[in-house]
């Protein structure tokens, strides 16, 4: 029955993830009609009009936050919301799509680092295995094959930018295994995208979404929708309660099968080509997936029927 639960949490990572994948669809969609800030603005918005009644239904004996808990959700929605997709917004905008993509794909190895350094998580030599072949399969799926691509890369001051994302996104998966410590993960959900959707107002207003409305379509409302439905509410609750059950750090190698399910989904979509080298990727994040939240089945010991007895 525990593995049952185990392959079911692992389930719930992997649909969580790969929810995520499409919302790199949905954004190319929405970045249509609307500006970047405005976009996230609306998205988490329309989460947070979801959330915020599931809470209430569903989590009527939640723990009253203290001041401390307060300013946790308010990190939360700093780092995970508003800092986040600003920067990787900024970033697709003046970054090379290739380097973007590489610097997101590395946000795995340091939520494992600082789960180790700030969590006390355990790290098994299986756990780092599973992380590198994962990564090394990304690497392959973003460069389509072409690893020296990766020698022409020289710093630029958008790198800080990169940076900041990877930075503010492992801040919040381990920051948010201490909120859950106390708290279901609907409850930490819900309170990190309301404080996250108040911090990206401004941000949006700046932009004078308004001027967008009226030419605004349809497939770019919809694609907001779904990435309030599916990509935010869904995506996050389960990540979230998956790093409550197995830590932040064994939960962040399914970060990995993010650009595959976009590859696949990008194919189905948007008729881009799935060759033979994003198959061997996705081989790769897979098999480092496996590897890397698997361990080693133990032996069962012979019952001693004397001292039992």
């Amino acid at each position: 029955m525990e593995r049952k639960r185990q392959w079911l949490i692992y389930g719930m990572l992997t649909l969580a993830t790969s929810t995520w994948g499409s919302g790199f669809i949905a954004g190319k969609i929405a970045v249509e009609s609307f500006e970047p800030a405005t976009i996230s603005f609306l998205r988490f918005l329309g989460a947070a009009l979801l959330l915020f009644p599931i809470m209430w239904m569903v989590e009527k004996n939640r723990p009253k936050p203290t001041k401390k808990d307060w300013l946790l959700f308010m990190i939360l929605g700093l780092t995970g919301i508003t800092i986040y997709n600003i920067c990787f917004f900024f970033a697709s905008k003046y970054a090379p799509v290739i380097k973007s993509s590489l610097f997101i794909a590395s946000n795995p190895m340091l939520i494992m680092l600082l789960s180790g350094l700030m969590l006390k998580e355990v790290i098994t030599k299986r756990n780092v295995i599973g992380l590198i072949l994962a990564f090394f399969g990304v690497i392959i799926i973003i460069t389509e094959g072409d690893l020296l691509m990766l020698v022409g890369f020289q710093f630029e001051p958008v790198d800080f930018i990169l940076l900041g994302a990877v930075i503010s996104w492992a801040l919040y998966s381990v920051i948010g295994k201490v909120v859950l410590r106390k708290y279901s993960s609907i409850v930490s959900t819900t309170y990190a995208v309301g404080f996250g959707t108040l911090f990206l107002m401004p941000f949006s207003l700046l932009e004078q979404p308004w001027n967008d409305l009226a030419s605004s379509s349809l497939s770019a409302w919809l694609a907001i929708a779904h990435m309030s439905v599916f990509v935010t509410v869904i995506g996050f609750i389960l990540y979230y309660y998956g790093i409550q059950q197995i830590g932040a750090a064994k939960a962040s190698i399914f970060i990995n099968v993010m650009p595959v399910s976009a590859v696949i989904m990008a194919t189905i979509f948007l008729g881009e080509a799935l060759t033979g080298v994003i198959i061997i990727g996705a081989i790769f994040v897979l098999s480092g997936v496996y590897v890397g939240t698997t361990g080693r089945r133990q032996k069962r010991q012979p019952v001693n029927h004397a001292e039992s007895g």
